[in-house]
């Protein structure tokens, strides 16, 4: 079994909470449009918007903002009051604004693992917003290195683990993205669910993959390095 020397984490929902601030934010823009569209409806069609424009905007609260617009004009036929537009980017830019609140063990495990492992923070959205959030985070100083990417894929992993991918684990909550393109690339996929996952982040955990492993917590992993080592 390969000696693990590099740990990269995700930020959004495996350092800090991300996505209970999105569907917050959701929830107040369903509200908004209460008299123009059901709950269910608008929340089809809102994301229908982000998937038809995530190339254009890629991902992040920006993106989002802009396809609850682009949706809250398309539901009201372009009729919806200036007023309820005001206060959809209002609402986006509350949840741009938003503190960081660390997940339980998140900073206790990154300092502990800093003295044994390079740690790399590997996370994908808004640049400005991820500086901002890392920034907030006060973990800034404990990563060697820090990768802001527009997607996650096997390339992006091969790009930046280069020849020690198979002695380098990534951790994070989303299989889509953190697991399945690391493994993908060689490298270990360290899984640590959330209870909230947006639902263009789901997929299947891989069949027959011995570097795929998934603990309970974050604070679950200091234990399963020692097993591996």
């Amino acid at each position: 079994m390969s000696h693990i020397t590099t740990l990269a984490f995700d930020a959004d929902d495996t350092l800090w909470q991300n996505e209970r601030f999105f569907q917050i934010t959701q929830a107040r823009f369903q509200a908004l449009l209460a008299d123009y569209a059901d709950p269910d409806h608008l929340a089809e069609r809102l994301l229908a918007a982000e998937r038809r424009n995530l190339d254009y905007y890629g991902y992040g609260v920006k993106g989002f903002t802009l396809s609850m617009v682009e949706t809250a004009l398309e539901v009201t036929e372009d009729s919806v009051p200036g007023t309820v537009l005001r206060d959809i980017v209002e609402a986006g830019r509350a949840l741009h604004a938003h503190p960081v609140e660390l997940l339980p063990g998140a900073a206790e495990v990154v300092r502990a693992l800093t003295e044994d492992y390079r740690i790399l923070l590997i996370t994908k959205g808004d640049l400005f917003d991820q500086e901002r959030k890392l920034a907030q985070s006060g973990l800034g100083d404990h990563f060697d290195a820090v990768e802001i990417v527009s997607e996650k894929t096997p390339e992006t992993y091969a790009r930046i683990f280069g020849a020690e991918a198979e002695t380098a684990m990534m951790v994070g909550n989303s299989l889509k993205s953190d697991v399945l393109p690391a493994l993908a690339a060689g490298a270990w996929g360290c899984h640590v669910p959330h209870g909230l996952t947006w639902a263009l982040d789901h997929a299947d955990p891989p069949e027959d993959a011995p570097r795929f492993l998934t603990i309970e917590t974050l604070k679950d992993l200091p234990a399963l390095l020692a097993r591996l080592g």
